[in-house]
């Protein structure tokens, strides 16, 4: 059948390229990761950054709301309700966040593709003004294709060229999205400047907290903070430890969405289970200064090692360092050597990146001991020219 044809023949030209991917069964999750094949390799490249996925008390709040709420939501909140915990939960998220309100998301892709064509419905659906970074997530470019505008995009993190376009494209009601944290490149966004730019362009500041909510700002509440007013998305797993999203802002914005949003309207409600551990993250979080410290510490000692290599992180500055190694025969290469080290660190490519700028990531965590840290910076001599 002609359908069997052609996915074959697409997975083919994935494999002559060298981008087919392929999924990896693993036994045993955690900072050292058990492959579905016994094999054991120390893991640096989840988004566990705090270490709270295996966490006591995030495992004891999810259990305690299964035992009370079941294993399953049942349907969407607008059909069967929302629970009350739930709704406790996203005042907690709000007050974490310094917001007045949250709604929460079952995925971080989700959250960006449902919302983000909901709220460019308020300026003209497709016709809207949307100046996006040029690095953005893959969920925030899905978010703009699905509203159906073309984006305007300026260069990574340069501000004065987004101040530019603003200029040339003003008198219109706009939009400017951005991460704080990018996932590939681990750099961060100037996020109190661009809220004084939104401010000034009367544009809508949206930022995307997936990889700073837990690890950057105050009490690791993120960057937004500095841009009071901005519409803050971010992720309940990574530094959080569970599953999920939410959206946090003010009152109307959040009674927006569960009007007009459709990816909250025809979802089924997260599991009880990633709620209730995410109530726990939640209580631990702020107070985990030292956690967050030993990250930045070690992010700062894996750039200086791969500088050392020379190896380039780019303009990494947080708990993600890339290693760009250029062609992506080469990052391959070097994610086979260092997991024949016992180091687990994935080769990212094209699309995910741009072309000649294939990389391994290193994602870090503080639960690594520090042996196991000590052993990354070792192993990573594999990868010298």
């Amino acid at each position: 059948m002609w359908f069997d044809d052609a996915l074959a023949a697409a997975l083919d030209k994935l494999d002559a390229a060298g981008r087919r991917r392929r999924i990896r069964p693993v036994a045993i999750p955690g900072p050292l990761v058990v492959l579905a094949d016994g094999r054991q390799l120390l893991d640096f490249s989840s988004n566990d950054y705090l270490g709270l996925s295996q966490h006591p008390a995030l495992k004891a709040r999810a259990i305690e709301w299964v035992e009370r709420f079941g294993a399953g939501s049942r349907a969407a909140r607008l059909v069967t309700g929302t629970l009350e915990a739930t709704a406790e939960l996203e005042a907690k998220l709000a007050d974490f966040k310094g917001t007045e309100a949250a709604l929460i998301f079952n995925a971080g892709y989700q959250a960006n593709a449902a919302a983000l064509p909901a709220l460019f419905e308020l300026a003209g659906g497709r016709d809207a003004l949307v100046f996006t970074d040029r690095l953005n997530h893959a969920s925030l470019h899905a978010g703009c294709a699905a509203a159906g505008v073309k984006q305007i995009r300026f260069r990574h993190n340069d501000l004065d060229h987004l101040e530019q376009l603003l200029a040339e494209h003003g008198g219109k009601p706009a939009f400017i999205v951005t991460e704080s944290v990018f996932s590939m490149d681990g750099d961060v966004a100037d996020v109190a400047r661009l809220g004084e730019i939104a401010k000034r362009h009367g544009a809508v500041l949206y930022v995307d907290e997936a990889h700073a909510t837990g690890v950057l700002g105050p009490q690791g509440r993120g960057l937004a903070t500095a841009a009071p007013g901005t519409v803050v998305m971010g992720t309940l797993g990574k530094a959080l430890g569970s599953a999920g999203a939410y959206l946090a802002g003010s009152k109307t914005l959040v009674s927006y969405l569960v009007n007009r949003c459709a990816g909250f309207i025809y979802s089924t409600a997260p599991a009880p289970a990633a709620l209730g551990a995410v109530d726990a993250a939640l209580d631990l979080v702020p107070d985990m200064d030292a956690q967050r410290a030993l990250l930045r510490s070690r992010s700062d000692r894996l750039r200086t090692r791969l500088a050392e290599l020379g190896i380039d992180t780019l303009a990494s500055s947080t708990q993600i360092v890339p290693a760009v190694l250029g062609i992506e025969q080469a990052a391959l290469d070097a994610q086979r050597r260092l997991e024949e080290r016992g180091v687990l660190a994935i080769a990212i490519r094209p699309p995910t990146v741009p072309e000649g700028a294939s990389r391994l990531r290193f994602a870090l965590s503080s639960a690594h001991a520090e042996a196991d840290f000590e052993f990354l910076l070792d192993a990573v001599g594999v990868l010298k020219a």
